[in-house]
């Protein structure tokens, strides 16, 4: 992972830069919402694919991080007892390189900005049950991490261009276990 980021590690805040080296189990609660009509329709139908609750509200959240040999194992579960596996292999190095997602058939490429002290995934390619689709057939993936005094604030958006929000999920965590 460090290696990856080589001496742009040392930009990420202290404790992304301590949660991504060793690892670890956030918790908190999260604000889950949908977009409205047709919008909302499909990002419920992209939860249900993807393990995460179908509802809108305050929710329960915990993500455990972890290593293997060659990637990062992001296991999300939600308080309903939604689940979402995530497994994340570096390819290249930064700035040029890029993460690849896998979560359940859809694999997403993503480069990594960083601002701040945090990061943004920054989308660049995508496969569906391993077919190439263009950027612009799926929807757009908003996703950044920070640090704001001791919480780890994240936050996820899908949208649509015209449709707009699909869904979102985002919050305040903090290092332990529920």
């Amino acid at each position: 992972m460090t290696q990856w980021f080589g001496d742009a590690f040392s930009l990420l805040h202290p404790l992304l830069q301590q949660l991504h080296r060793e690892g670890g189990t956030l918790t908190g609660r999260v604000q889950v919402e949908y977009g409205p009509g047709i919008a909302g329709w499909i990002g419920r139908r992209i939860a249900a694919k993807t393990g995460a609750p179908q509802t809108t509200g305050m929710v329960g959240f915990c993500v455990e991080i972890r290593h293997t040999g060659d990637a990062l194992v992001w296991s999300r579960t939600f308080e309903s007892g939604a689940q979402m596996r995530s497994l994340f292999r570096p390819h290249g190095a930064f700035p040029d390189g890029y993460w690849s997602e896998s979560t359940g058939g859809v694999e997403l490429h993503l480069g990594v900005d960083i601002r701040e002290g945090g990061w943004r995934w920054v989308p660049q390619r995508c496969k569906v049950r391993g077919i190439p689709l263009p950027l612009w057939l799926v929807p757009r993936t908003d996703a950044y991490k920070t640090v704001v005094g001791d919480q780890y604030r994240f936050a996820v958006t899908l949208s649509l261009p015209v449709l707009g929000k699909l869904m979102s999920y985002s919050g305040d965590l903090r290092l332990g276990g529920m």
